[in-house]
């Protein structure tokens, strides 16, 4: 990677990575994964349900690239509605709303106050099942209630495994000599354990893996998609999820399939990318300190069955998002954030799955910071723009 060529990203004081992890360690305890030059580092958290909690590319003195919530896990009290511990990498189930709802309890109304996340997911520790100096292997057995009564019984198999430049490449992203990189993927296999199947009449579940970074007002979030006419594919964007997105926080360029929305963690609102638009790729660029994340997740071929979040009861109860993204905010003016963070979020299709059937949802997330120009091939091989574009998208406040 020919990392000494690199420019070493800013880090301002507080987002060091071994402050990070020191933090961590003395609330929990981490696994580091590690490559051989000391340099790619991901701290994992199997006491808080396995998540992926940060990452650098440059050692222990290189930027944390993940977002963690220090007064959540400080405090050391359970917030049933969601615990905000933050992570780039969490295990997460859909559909968050609907009349198949897991975050609503049956016949509650679809609002805030009423949301929870599921339990087995938001609290206590997932089980190492084994772990090694790049890879971890988590299991958790959990049960489900959905807002229409059904239940669900199944097992969750969580690997997190560093990648190394050959493995990101044949993902269809270019690592130039002068970048520094830190990449690993999250393998999310679900299992019925149940006696029924699940049908698409009583609801399905899917695997959801959100993903929480640092805000700043120099932060884009790009998003590339298919192009194409909206009688064929659908709109280009969902942006109904919490009122429409203003347009100094989203463009669209129709034409070129490539959106852009604001990650300054000060205004809560989210975005989604049906099956049918989506590509297999969705990022962020932080002008203010030169790092380019790219997320890439499995998009099965011909899969349009995707879980619906909507907060409401749905007319098309699977014709959900395969991709979101979320810029966190105040929930009403004055109000506390949840954070401020952003996300890049990824779903499986919906898992219609006999009793013993499984599915598998891997979504890869990769951190470079280096030479703009190297930075630049990067974004334009991926996104199909480059860094100054992704900067200049959104008029900044």
């Amino acid at each position: 990677m020919a990392a000494a060529c690199a420019k070493p990203a800013k880090a301002p004081e507080g987002v060091l990575f071994k402050d990070d992890l020191a933090f961590l360690e003395r609330h929990t305890k981490p696994v580091v994964l590690g490559d051989a030059s000391g340099q790619a580092l991901v701290a994992v958290s199997p006491d808080l349900q396995g998540r992926v909690m940060t990452s650098t590319a440059g050692g222990p003195d290189g930027l944390s690239f993940g977002w963690i919530g220090r007064e959540a896990i400080a405090s050391g009290v359970n917030n049933a509605h969601m615990n905000s511990f933050g992570g780039e990498d969490r295990f997460w189930l859909g559909p968050e709303g609907g009349q198949f709802s897991i975050f609503f309890k049956p016949g509650e109304p679809f609002d805030l106050d009423h949301w929870w996340t599921p339990a087995p997911v938001n609290e206590g520790a997932f089980d190492v099942a084994a772990v090694d100096k790049d890879r971890v292997l988590f299991r958790k057995v959990l049960g489900l209630l959905n807002y229409s009564g059904t239940r669900f019984d199944l097992a969750v198999d969580r690997e997190v495994r560093l990648l190394g430049e050959a493995e990101v490449e044949a993902l269809g992203v270019p690592v130039p000599d002068g970048v520094r990189m830190v990449a690993y993927a999250s393998r999310n296999t679900v299992t019925n354990t149940g006696a029924d199947a699940w049908a698409r009449e009583t609801g399905l579940l899917s695997v959801w893996i959100l993903g929480m970074f640092n805000p700043s007002p120099e932060t884009t979030i790009v998003i590339p998609f298919k192009p194409g006419p909206e009688s064929e594919l659908g709109p280009a964007v969902n942006d109904a999820y919490f009122g429409k997105v203003p347009a100094d926080r989203l463009v669209v360029r129709e034409s070129e399939g490539v959106l852009f929305f604001s990650g300054d963690g000060r205004y809560r609102s989210k975005i989604g990318i049906s099956p049918r638009r989506a590509r297999p790729f969705a990022g962020s660029y932080d002008a203010g300190s030169g790092a380019l994340t790219v997320v890439h997740l499995t998009l099965p071929e011909g899969a349009t069955d995707y879980v619906n979040s909507m907060w409401e009861i749905q007319k098309e109860p699977f014709a959900g998002d395969a991709v979101n993204s979320y810029n966190d905010g105040p929930a009403a003016p004055g109000a506390k954030p949840l954070g401020p963070f952003y996300e890049l979020e990824s779903s499986s299709p919906a898992a219609a799955l006999a009793p013993g059937g499984s599915l598998t949802h891997v979504h890869t997330t990769v951190h470079f910071t280096g030479p703009e120009k190297d930075l630049d091939a990067i974004a334009r091989k991926v996104f199909g723009v480059g860094v100054a574009d992704i900067e200049s998208a959104l008029k900044k406040k």
